[in-house]
């Protein structure tokens, strides 16, 4: 079986394999969470390579927290692995909150008796991480990423959101990390320009940044990867698949139905990698982490195969020929970083 490599977050002491395993398909997204599933695809993970696990507060309304924490201990494979969750939303009982509005409204299958609340301040990402800490049952949490924080989620509520984080935000995150309850601190966004401005203001050591580079949008090579690798800014892939429409066969982009234009070049894509006998999904994993600025992808799945999919397609090796057929026809840029290296 072939190895994932590991790579340093940063200037941090943290590192995770190539390949990382998000748990958003195992947590009610799509279909009913099933510990009994949960616990499957995380040890077919396990046993396939992977040694970092992503969740998140938001994941299930609790649930992935709950489900990967004990799914670790049980299995005796804490020690093993690398975990990361996420701050600035706090859970209340859904009994006496208010459901909040979300960009994408997701709603959770078989997910805990909570309501999401957005914090970014001292009080609430203090609160989110050490309720994170009692739902995972760990002492220590190697990453933690503030979650959707920036425009592209809050639209005019943004700047309410990041006045919280300057005021007070900052201040917690930065005693997590020094006091070593925490490894290394990043944003978990849907967008570059947050991870840039917050860098500008204090000091991230890598950022999980979903949808942004992929076979289809291509944004960050201009400016914004640059600069954070001059920052040493490790980027965390996730989303690589823009939710499914990169995939092979789906017709999700970023979470709604794709328009015609992307149809249109998902199939030519398509084409020109069936010409080299490469699948779709192993071309858009290997173009993004093929990136230097990308220390690790992350990718969901929802049973056996599609772990071992993701494995496969981290590792196979790609024919240069296809990147310049790719490039050729203008479907990525001709200054996209990428390589004929198998594994």
């Amino acid at each position: 079986m072939p190895t994932l490599d590991k790579r340093r977050l940063g200037s941090t002491k943290v590192e995770i394999t190539r390949l990382g395993l998000g748990t958003v398909p195992i947590s009610g997204f799509g279909e009913p969470a099933n510990y009994a599933k949960f616990e499957s695809v995380i040890l077919s993970a396990f046993e396939r390579g992977v040694r970092y696990f992503d969740c998140a507060p938001m994941y299930g309304l609790g649930l992935s927290e709950h489900f990967l924490g004990h799914a670790l201990r049980t299995n005796e494979i804490r020690d093993q692995v690398v975990v990361s969750t996420k701050a600035g939303r706090v859970l209340k009982p859904a009994s006496r909150a208010k459901k909040i509005e979300s960009v994408y409204g997701i709603e959770w299958r078989n997910g805990l008796p909570f309501l999401d609340d957005y914090d970014y301040t001292y009080d609430g990402i203090m609160r989110s991480f050490e309720d994170s800490q009692q739902r995972l049952g760990l002492d220590h949490i190697e990453i933690l990423y503030v979650h959707d924080v920036g425009t592209a989620w809050h639209g005019e509520k943004s700047e309410y959101y990041w006045d919280q984080l300057r005021a007070s935000g900052y201040r917690a995150l930065d005693g997590l990390r020094s006091s070593g309850a925490v490894g290394a601190i990043g944003l978990g966004v849907n967008e570059t320009e947050s991870v840039l401005g917050v860098a500008k203001e204090f000091q991230l050591d890598c950022s999980m940044i979903a949808g942004r580079y992929t076979l289809l949008n291509h944004g960050p090579l201009a400016s914004d990867f640059p600069e954070l690798q001059r920052r040493n800014i490790s980027v965390v892939a996730a989303g690589v698949f823009n939710s499914g429409v990169l995939a092979g066969g789906g017709r999700t982009y970023d979470y709604q139905s794709a328009p015609a234009s992307v149809i249109e070049r998902v199939q030519a894509l398509d084409r020109t990698c069936q010409q080299f006998g490469v699948s779709l999904a192993t071309a858009a994993l290997r173009f993004v982490y093929e990136h230097p600025a990308v220390a690790c992808v992350v990718q969901g799945a929802r049973n056996d195969a599609e772990v071992a999919q993701n494995v496969d397609s981290t590792t196979a090796g790609v024919p240069a020929a296809l990147w310049a057929e790719l490039k050729r026809l203008e479907l990525i840029p001709a200054n996209a970083p990428v390589s004929a290296l198998a594994g």
